[in-house]
């Protein structure tokens, strides 16, 4: 019975190690959550990718010049429930994105929303996409 019991402890021992680094790879510490922060750009590429997504876009700062950011988001499977697909965001499109900014200032952050040029807002936690009136419109 001693040997049945050791075996179990050393298990879930083991089990609640190899768990450990899953629960640090999901941590959101690097985001600052009482900030949010709106930038314009253009789509380089969309990581449609696990555990997390990115959407690359390119900013042009005040300078002129232009400057890459990156935004996590969700995996695949959360994005499609959100209306959210890989060909979402093509490269060359106009977006506004609004992030939890990092908190050590680099040009990246936590996803909140896109706003396409249309109007449509997609946001990998607030359901399915919104469209605009205007976007929603018959062309004619």
């Amino acid at each position: 019975m001693n040997k049945v019991l050791a075996t179990v402890a050393i298990a879930g021992l083991a089990g609640l190690g190899l768990a450990a680094p899953a629960f640090a790879h999901h941590s959101g510490s690097m985001f600052d959550p009482t900030k949010t922060v709106t930038v314009e750009g253009t789509v380089k590429e969309f990581q449609y990718t696990n555990p997390h997504s990115w959407l690359e876009i390119v900013v042009v700062g005040a300078d002129g010049k232009p400057a890459e950011w990156g935004f996590e988001s969700e995996g695949p499977s959360t994005l499609l429930r959100a209306g959210i697909k890989a060909k979402s965001f093509m490269p060359g499109e106009k977006v506004t994105v609004q992030f939890h900014p990092m908190k050590d200032g680099r040009s990246a952050g936590s996803l909140m929303s896109a706003t396409k040029a249309d109007g449509t807002v997609l946001s990998p936690r607030g359901g399915r996409p919104q469209i605009s009136d205007a976007a929603a419109a018959p062309k004619g």
